[in-house]
């Protein structure tokens, strides 16, 4: 299974970007889905939750501000991201908790990480 990350880029402070992860491989079924980020020096911190049904969680400091959302015909995960601050600015990385097709329970994997930049 591999999940693949995109969208992340460089934006000013109150501007918008869009984050997108698509999973492949042996996928039997994709559970929860997360967006976690890391800011340089600083530990990685979840920011958003999907559960398959489509329920939501948000960190305190994004509400409002990001929304996360999934497509479960497309194996995929967004995080639309506006009115961005330089607090923002942090490597996003997507998870999910997939069970693959004959491989024992469901495990999390890791996408690769995409930079967001936010300028004040």
């Amino acid at each position: 299974v591999q999940l693949q990350a995109s969208g992340g880029g460089s934006v000013q402070t109150g501007g918008s970007l869009r984050l997108s992860c698509v999973a492949s491989g042996n996928i039997g079924e994709i559970r929860d889905m997360y967006w976690y980020r890391q800011a340089l020096g600083k530990q990685r911190q979840q920011v958003a939750r999907i559960s398959a049904e489509g329920n939501t969680n948000y960190r305190d400091s994004v509400k409002g501000r990001f929304t996360i959302s999934r497509d479960s015909a497309e194996n995929a995960q967004y995080l639309q991201m506006d009115n961005l601050k330089p607090e923002d600015t942090a490597i996003y990385f997507c998870n999910a908790l997939i069970r693959r097709v004959g491989v024992g329970p469901a495990e999390f994997f890791w996408g690769q990480g995409t930079q967001v930049t936010v300028s004040s």
